[in-house]
């Protein structure tokens, strides 16, 4: 799958999330420019990518940075974070 997204840098969160088919690649190119070129011309910054996963779940898991705030991105997976080690 492709996703597009739209990322509020400012406020670290996704303002908006869109999935489409492999086959629908040129569709997902097509709205990238699209909202790229809406939000130049309103002035507004925002971050616009494109991003291929095989899944949503995967998508936030290997692109974590737009979907968690900086003391989820800090957390080490399966770490209990109140442990005080060995």
């Amino acid at each position: 799958m492709v996703f597009l997204i739209e990322y509020d840098r400012a406020r670290g969160r996704v303002v908006k999330l869109s999935g489409f088919e492999d086959s629908a690649r040129e569709q997902a190119e097509d709205a990238r420019l699209a909202l790229e070129l809406r939000l130049n011309y309103l002035g507004v910054e925002r971050e616009v990518v494109l991003l291929e996963a095989s899944t949503e779940e995967a998508l936030r898991h290997t692109h974590r940075r737009y979907f968690e705030d900086v003391a989820g991105l800090t957390r080490t997976p399966g770490i209990d974070s109140n442990q005080n080690g060995p």
